[in-house]
């Protein structure tokens, strides 16, 4: 792609995660490049380096405030879904998660006190090429980007290369379903985001040109393309012991452990059908559902993620290597007298737990003193509550923030979790409402909730409500909650939620509150990208018309 900044030269950045005692110490020079990796050890070596640092940490430009990607593009998307807030003015992430208005039990009104009074605004006048790094939308497109550039680039590679033995084309089969998973999730992130996107599927980025955007229906069918193709390869992958070894190469060892692990082929195929379940249901409003789509999410869960399968994950590490901290390690103290972290702990979420959920009781910490911030940044983060780190130590029970390095298991991809509640909510949505609630129930067994299980019988609508608050619990700061903000159809202008806790600038507690949040529902393609590739004269729209 000509004059992409984004783009060029990606590959000659690949770094390797083989050795575990080094992760993915940037200090050691002698590690492949696309041009020194032409063979079998080379190309699993850049292979796994290269999708690791380029799709998830190596952002020419970054600070310890919004970080990487986990911490960092993640931490933007549940800034929007009310799961955190923040007041650091950091490439304007105290305004992206700023509501229009907030109504309080009084009546009284807060209207965004930024001098950009909009979201809507605010993303349109951060989205310019001029605003460099502070421009908010950049971060999820670069990065995506630099993870297709990188996979394309394996896939080139891993084509010439000869591998030994009689295993050969099973290893080579491995390599490939590595590629085309990590494309089919990147364009999944990118379509479920931006407006508009770029197919790109070149490895000499810097001698094609790519103007032609596309739109972001066609990204997300892009993304299940991929996921296709690496079922296809994972079909040739005929001999369990190369596969099993070569995936062993490309997963760092110090991920292999926990739930993270050398998924099974069969365990990878569940994954894929998950993260297919999620292209659609995130995309698509709730009351915009066809009965079509709801047999086909239902479909793809049933034969998605379990319980006991190994899944994609990332861990901190003491170099602070890929993924560095997370979302809510950014919340987590282990103080009571103040919130002081980069997030704020929001109040919306904190009221979605049911009373005796002992998922409360290992997390969420009681400031001693309520979090009051400044009030030029509007009053929807203060916050009486934050993350404790390290937990509580209930057995049994999922800790959110462990600051530890090595110790915070990150679900990058597909989960349980994530594949039963989408399992819940079809089946809620067709009929099935005491299997549906079923499976609410089941997630919250999974992390340890300790609640009793829910009656049997429930409305349509009481179901739903289950759904909707476990999904806000079980799925914090998984980069969800804003998907589902969006496809609940309560952040945009004329829309509203009501019955919120907000606590005011005066430190009263409102239960009552009503909110219009006035975001944007997708992106425009960001200017950074515009502005040194510029949309051909068939290009779709890139500008969101909203």
């Amino acid at each position: 792609m000509k004059n992409n900044k984004i783009l060029v030269g990606i590959l000659g950045m690949a770094l390797s995660l083989t050795a575990c005692k080094k992760d993915l110490d940037i200090s050691n020079t002698n590690l492949p490049t696309p041009q020194s990796a032409q063979n079998e050890p080379g190309v699993i070596s850049l292979a796994q380096g290269t999708i690791y640092r380029n799709g998830f940490y190596d952002l020419k430009y970054s600070d310890g405030v919004y970080g990487r990607y986990w911490a960092g593009t993640m931490g933007f998307q549940e800034l929007m879904g009310d799961v955190i807030g923040a007041e650091a003015a950091n490439a304007y992430m105290n305004q992206i998660g700023c509501p229009n208005k907030v109504t309080f039990d009084d009546g009284t009104v807060a209207l965004n006190p930024a001098s950009i009074k909009t979201q809507y605004e605010l993303c349109r006048y951060a989205n310019q090429n001029a605003q460099g790094v502070s421009n908010t939308t950049n971060y999820q497109w670069s990065y995506m980007y630099n993870m297709i550039t990188a996979a394309n680039g394996v896939l080139d590679i891993a084509s010439r290369v000869s591998f030994s033995g009689t295993g050969a084309t099973t290893k080579l089969a491995t390599i490939q379903a590595w590629a085309y998973w990590w494309k089919g999730y990147a364009y999944a992130q990118i379509g479920s985001m931006y407006y508009a996107g770029l197919i790109q599927n070149e490895t000499n980025t810097a001698a094609k040109t790519n103007g032609n955007y596309v739109s972001k229906e066609a990204i997300i069918a892009e993304s299940n393309a991929n996921y296709d193709k690496c079922l296809t390869a994972l079909a040739a992958a005929t001999s369990a012991a190369d596969y099993s070894a070569t995936l062993g190469k490309l997963i760092p060892s110090f991920l292999q452990k926990g739930k993270g692990g050398i998924l099974s082929i069969a365990e990878w195929t569940r994954s894929i059908n998950t993260m297919k379940a999620r292209n659609i249901l995130v995309n698509t409003p709730v009351s915009a559902m066809t009965a079509g789509q709801w047999a086909s999410v239902l479909s793809y869960a049933n034969n998605g993620v379990k319980s006991t399968d190994l899944i994609f994950t990332a861990r901190t590490d003491a170099n602070g290597d890929f993924i560095g901290t997370t979302v809510a390690d950014k919340v987590g103290q282990t103080a009571a007298t103040g919130s002081t972290n980069t997030y704020k702990l929001s109040e919306r979420w904190v009221q979605e737990f049911k009373a005796g959920d002992k998922r409360f009781d290992n997390n969420v910490l009681t400031l001693t003193s309520v979090g009051l911030f400044n009030t030029d940044r509007g009053n929807s983060f203060n916050t009486r509550y934050t993350l404790k780190n390290l937990g509580n130590s209930l057995p049994g029970v999922i800790t959110y923030a462990n600051s530890t390095a090595g110790a915070n298991e990150i679900t990058i991809a597909a989960s349980y979790e994530e594949n039963e509640l989408m399992k819940a909510e079809a089946l809620i949505k067709t009929g099935q409402i005491d299997l549906g609630v079923k499976s609410v129930d089941a997630v919250r067994t999974y992390q340890g909730a300790g609640l009793a299980a829910t009656a049997t019988g429930l409305s349509a609508a009481d179901a739903y409500e289950e759904l909707r608050r476990e999904r806000r619990i079980a799925l914090g700061f998984k980069g969800l909650s804003f998907y589902d903000a969006r496809r609940w159809e309560i952040i945009a202008p004329d829309k509203s939620r009501t019955n919120c806790y907000v606590v005011n600038s005066a430190g009263k507690l409102n239960t009552k509150a009503t909110i219009v949040y006035g975001f944007l529902d997708y992106w425009d393609v960001p200017d950074n990208e515009l502005a040194y590739n510029p949309a051909s004269a068939t290009s779709a729209p890139v500008k969101n018309p909203k």
